[in-house]
């Protein structure tokens, strides 16, 4: 009687691929002049949204706890409502579909294509590779004086993203920075942790050549907040790396010019002697306050901002902001938003929206949290996962006082708000959900 050997099937592509994809293709440059449209990225994600809802009805399975669904749908009240009230049919339309896009579809089908740590990892791996070639591209720019324009020399570094979206490096580096600083202080192996932390020490360089002070903030807050929930040993370790190498940086390569050393010293001065920017910054908060108190409930409805700007703004308010270099030519650009996503909510939702979003951010980072713990009490097997989980999402939270959404750059919020949404809803729980009976998110949860 012959023995028939069972043969090993081989493993299935992880269907988390086309979301790296996404994250691939922010690497390409935009074209000069480009005001920030949807780009290659943005209509690959509606693609795997797309292909993800296609899955879900070849299943024919519950996709989500009712959690889920709830967190994930919040957003959609406010968001809708606000829809009726836009400028114009076309407006809503557009900025509905935006909305939908970074904190609702692309979250959720990041949040069923993973199946477990691993594919978790893989997709954190991507953003730091990511935030190394935007990173390679930005010291270039500046060490050629190729960057953007700051300060009247082309030095400030900005990656593929040019002028157009001037913030977009320093939002790709901070996030591949947080993703090493995780996947370092976990509790993988050795050589991984040793090319995360390596990975994490360089990403320092461009980000700092960012000359973005409110990437920086957010970058510091969370960094701190990591090794916090890392352990006070672990905190311990990693402070005494991060302070060598920033006295190696600063004192002995000499990264710490005086532009970069005037960019640091101007955060301590914004209430001071703050510059035009600034200025122009709280003008539009001011602005945004203005328009809430007006319409408090549903706000002035989508995309209104621009429009009623000009009745709520003082006259501290520039015309715009000069942008030039990096392939571009000079340009003045309109300021169309107040540059902070609460505000902005807060100003075009109202209060329904506001509450319908930061409730769901809020709730997301509150499960995170819990499956932080729950990771540590069990001996700490994911904590690398719950790190960079809980550090992209209060990233996020942190740059949305100084930022919001627009640009090509905005796809990776959403597929941080993804990643967040798998460990806060998913990866975080203690048991996998019992195979044939749970929701498809939940069936490799602890992989």
């Amino acid at each position: 009687m012959a023995l028939a050997l069972p043969l090993r099937r081989p493993e299935r592509l992880s269907p988390v691929l086309p979301v790296v994809a996404v994250v691939a293709l922010l690497a390409l440059p935009v074209a000069p002049g480009d005001d920030g449209g949807a780009g290659p990225a943005d209509a690959l994600s509606a693609l795997v949204v797309a292909g993800c809802a296609v899955r879900l009805l070849r299943t024919r399975r519950r996709p989500l706890t009712r959690t889920a669904a709830l967190v994930l749908g919040l957003p959609v009240a406010g968001v809708a409502v606000a829809t009726l009230h836009a400028v114009s049919p076309g407006d809503g339309i557009t900025g509905l579909g935006r909305y939908l896009q970074v904190f609702v579809l692309v979250p959720a089908a990041v949040l069923l294509l993973v199946r477990g740590r691993a594919d978790f990892r893989l997709l954190a791996w991507s953003f730091v590779a990511l935030a190394g070639w935007q990173g390679a591209v930005g010291v270039h720019q500046y060490l050629t004086g190729t960057g953007a324009s700051y300060q009247g020399e082309n030095v400030r570094a900005v990656g593929t993203f040019g002028v157009s979206d001037v913030m977009g490096m320093a939002t790709v580096v901070a996030c591949g920075l947080v993703c090493a600083t995780g996947l370092a202080l976990g509790r993988t192996g050795v050589r991984e942790r040793t090319v995360a932390v390596c990975c994490a020490l360089a990403l320092a360089v461009p980000l700092a050549l960012s000359f973005s002070r409110g990437a920086w903030i957010a970058t510091a807050v969370t960094l701190t907040v990591q090794l916090v929930l890392s352990g006070p040993l672990r905190a311990l370790k990693a402070g005494a790396v991060l302070a060598a190498a920033s006295v190696v940086l600063v004192g002995g390569l000499g990264v710490g010019t005086t532009m970069l050393k005037e960019r640091i010293d101007s955060i301590t001065r914004v209430t001071d002697a703050p510059d035009q920017s600034v200025t122009d910054r709280y003008t539009m908060w001011a602005a945004a306050v203005g328009m809430w108190r007006e319409r408090p409930l549903t706000g002035v409805g989508l995309k209104g901002f621009p429009e009623y700007r000009d009745g709520h703004a003082s006259l501290a308010l520039s015309s715009g902001s000069d942008t030039e270099g990096a392939g571009a030519a000079f340009r003045r650009q309109p300021l169309l938003s107040p540059h902070n996503m609460y505000l902005l909510v807060l100003a075009e939702q109202g209060l329904l929206g506001l509450l319908c979003l930061a409730g769901a951010w809020l709730a997301l980072l509150v499960c995170a949290l819990r499956g932080l713990g729950r990771v540590r009490a069990a001996g700490g097997r994911g904590l690398d996962c719950a790190l960079v989980a809980c550090g992209l999402l209060v990233w996020q939270l942190v740059d949305f006082a100084y930022a919001d959404i627009g640009g090509p750059s905005t796809v990776l919020t959403a597929v941080c708000f993804g990643l967040a949404a798998w460990w806060a809803l998913v990866g975080g729980e203690r048991t996998a959900v019992p195979a044939g009976r749970g929701t498809l998110a939940g069936e490799a949860a602890l992989r």
